[in-house]
């Protein structure tokens, strides 16, 4: 009988959370079981990706860039990936989303939520994306 433990997970390769909480919770045991935090557009070094405010498809890249860094952390990959939530503040962004996803995941489909809300922590960030990966 296995017993499973919670190891909560900040990789290198990403921005630091911006205050008290891991990027990642991984549930191991048999299957393990990875909970990635919302991710947002902020390269390695904490700059906005884009460059600058409003470059959403930008952003979108980096969500997932950022998701795939975490989910690498932990010897999983996308095709890994159970479901993903995606959080918009831009009623007009569903095509752009859906072009950068299928690119992004290669094909692979898995449950999915996109939610368009009134905003995120900062004005600056126009997406987040977080998703649940279980593997061997």
């Amino acid at each position: 009988m296995s017993t499973a433990v919670t190891k909560f997970i900040t990789p290198e390769g990403i921005a630091a959370p911006a205050s008290n909480y891991s990027h990642g919770a991984l549930v191991t045991g048999s299957p393990r079981r990875l909970l990635v935090s919302g991710q947002i557009g902020l390269n390695p070094d904490g700059s906005l990706a884009g460059g600058k405010p409003g470059d959403m498809a930008a952003q979108m890249e980096r969500c997932w860039q950022n998701l795939f860094a975490i989910l690498e952390s932990e010897n999983m990959t996308k095709k890994d990936l159970i479901k993903v939530t995606v959080y918009v503040t831009q009623s007009d962004a569903t095509a752009l989303y859906r072009d950068i996803r299928d690119r992004m995941l290669d094909g692979h489909a898995p449950a999915a939520t996109y939610v368009v809300v009134a905003g995120l922590a900062s004005p600056d960030f126009l997406v987040e994306i977080e998703g649940e990966a279980v593997a061997a």
